[in-house]
């Protein structure tokens, strides 16, 4: 799966809350995706260590 997919069920994932009228969820999503991302890129880098002391 590529980016282009990710994106794509993104979209889909917050198109589907603005149906819904979940829009309190966006903010949530939008963290978890954030914190998500942190981990991932913190992985393999030098500045991990920093990251991991602060929680």
């Amino acid at each position: 799966m590529g980016i282009k997919g990710r994106t794509k069920i993104l979209g889909e994932l917050f198109r589907f809350l603005w149906q819904r009228k979940l829009w309190w969820m966006m903010p949530i999503v939008i963290v978890l995706l954030l914190l998500g991302l942190l981990i991932f890129f913190t992985q393999s880098s030098a500045v991990a260590p920093f990251i991991y002391a602060l929680f």
